[in-house]
């Protein structure tokens, strides 16, 4: 290992999306360079590993720019699954999403989020349109503080569905920036 670690961005090349952060020196540099596959180097273990070699989520490289003083690199790739080893598309994911991911992995039965997500889709699709409808009466009757409440009820709802359908926040984030292409192009 060279004496200097580089910041190393990881940028989804189709979205823009900023996935993940990690650490090269020279020798995973020229790797990631070379295999076309993003290689970092560990601080905790000391040693180089290849992103995605026991996930399978590997990272295949499409452009590597080092910025202007030479001390962080963007890394624009193209990925096999999610970023994140908890499962997210991306490990700057809101904190909301990553609380609900990790209360389900605790499948512990006092969580609210564990409980709900293991009655399945269609308890919580009736949770959603059950928040929709407070959200639409509060709107329509009630101070900014309950409108407030339940819209957080309904985005936490939201949330939870999409993870009870094993979809990511990103992918909607996705399909808005596809609708806002196409009405641009028209």
């Amino acid at each position: 290992m060279s004496e200097e670690l580089k910041a190393a961005i990881i940028q989804d090349d189709a979205t823009g999306r900023v996935l993940m952060l990690g650490w090269m020196d020279d020798e995973a540099l020229a790797l990631t360079r070379s295999t076309g596959l993003v290689t970092f180097y560990s601080r905790s273990r000391q040693q180089l590993w290849v992103k995605g070699e026991t996930s399978g989520n590997s990272m295949h490289v499409v452009e590597v720019t080092l910025d202007c003083d030479e001390d962080a690199v963007l890394v624009r790739v193209n990925a096999d699954g999610p970023a994140c080893h908890d499962g997210s598309t991306s490990c700057f994911t809101p904190w909301l999403w990553r609380t609900i991911l990790q209360r389900e992995a605790s499948r512990d039965e006092s969580s609210y989020v564990a409980r709900t997500l293991g009655e399945g889709v269609p308890r919580v699709a009736r949770k959603v349109g059950e928040e929709a409808v407070e959200l639409a009466v509060a709107a329509l009757s009630e101070d900014d503080e309950r409108v407030l409440s339940e819209a957080a009820d309904l985005w936490f709802h939201l949330l939870l569905l999409l993870r009870s359908r094993g979809l990511d926040p990103a992918a909607m984030e996705d399909e808005l920036r596809r609708r806002a292409r196409h009405v641009a192009a028209d």
